[in-house]
C-alpha cells in the first residue's frame, strides 16, 4: 500500500523536501504518493527522484498534481 503525502497548500519547495524526507523512511520498491497544489512540484520531485534514481511518475487531477514515487534500491 503506498504512503500518502498530503501536500497540497505548500509551495516551493516545501513538496519536494517534505518527500525526500517521506522517501527516507521507505524500503526499496515501496511507493510515495505525493498530492500537491503547487505548479512547480512535479518539476521539484522529478529532478529529486531523477537525481536518486527512484521511478516517478506526475498525473494531474483537476488542481492537484497526484506525483507517485517508487524507491529504488539504493
Amino acid at each position: 500500500m503506498p504512503q500518502l503525502l498530503d501536500a497540497r497548500g505548500l509551495a516551493c519547495p516545501l513538496p519536494a523536501i517534505k518527500a525526500e524526507a517521506a522517501l527516507a523512511d521507505l524500503a526499496p520498491g515501496e511507493t510515495l504518493v505525493v498530492l500537491a497544489t503547487d505548479p512547480e512540484a512535479p518539476v521539484d520531485i522529478g529532478a529529486l527522484a531523477a537525481a536518486a534514481g527512484h521511478h516517478f511518475r506526475a498525473e494531474r487531477e483537476g488542481a492537484v498534481w497526484r506525483l507517485t514515487l517508487t524507491k529504488e534500491a539504493g
